[in-house]
């Protein structure tokens, strides 16, 4: 079976959206667009993009590729993005024009569920923020890469959206770039396990305030 890496450029409030440029995605009045470009360097983000794998994209990430990369295969990363295939999850009627594109229709964990089933190199998400909930929510990420930039952007769209399913991960790999980027990859590693601190029992007045929160007049 295929395993899916998803390799996020995030900033420290959680904030994934137009890392790359001003103009990359302006929507909802964001003006912040290249926020990484001061802080790039050499990093693991270049083993995981010079890899071997198939994209998995977002109709909107897809169509920002489509628009910049074709035109740019004197870059490394130019040519490998033009030479593999690209899986979209779209339920837009366009035609996939970039070469090797390929449309993913239905639910979003269906599909991708169904593709990794297939034969075929491992699968790299890119960009496309409306992808993480859903596929890690059922379990469908197998690596979680992501590269926290020591930025505050308090707005832009963001990768965790609050309708993720629960779940524990582990950290299989870490290091810490020379301008402050955080890089972490972590695994699935089963249910959230909860304990407490409590050594003895609850006082009164934690008691009462316990209560107090139930009836919901905290």
């Amino acid at each position: 079976m295929r395993k899916l890496t998803a390799a996020i450029f995030i900033s420290l409030d959680g904030v994934m959206q137009a890392p790359g440029g001003p103009e990359e995605d302006p929507t909802a009045a964001f003006d912040l667009g290249g926020w990484v470009a001061p802080y790039w360097g050499e990093s693991p983000f270049d083993d995981v993009i010079m890899g071997e794998y198939d994209l998995l994209l977002g109709k909107r990430t897809y169509d920002i590729f489509a628009a910049y990369w074709p035109d740019n295969r004197d870059n490394p990363i130019g040519e490998k993005f033009q030479r593999i295939n690209k899986y979209v999850l779209t339920h837009s009627g366009e035609p996939l024009e970039w070469e090797n594109s390929f449309k993913l229709s239905g639910d979003t964990a269906d599909a991708v569920s169904e593709l990794k089933r297939r034969e075929g190199r491992d699968l790299l998400i890119q960009g496309s923020s409306t992808l993480y909930a859903p596929l890690l929510s059922a379990r469908l990420v197998d690596r979680l890469i992501l590269m926290r930039f020591p930025v505050l952007l308090g707005k832009g769209k963001r990768i965790f959206n609050g309708s993720e399913k629960p779940g524990a991960m582990k950290l299989v790999d870490h290091a810490v770039s020379d301008k402050g980027v955080v890089f972490t990859a972590y695994e699935p590693a089963g249910e959230v396990q909860t304990g407490t601190f409590e050594t003895k029992e609850p006082s009164k007045a934690t008691l009462e305030l316990r209560e107090k929160i139930k009836a919901g007049a905290w």
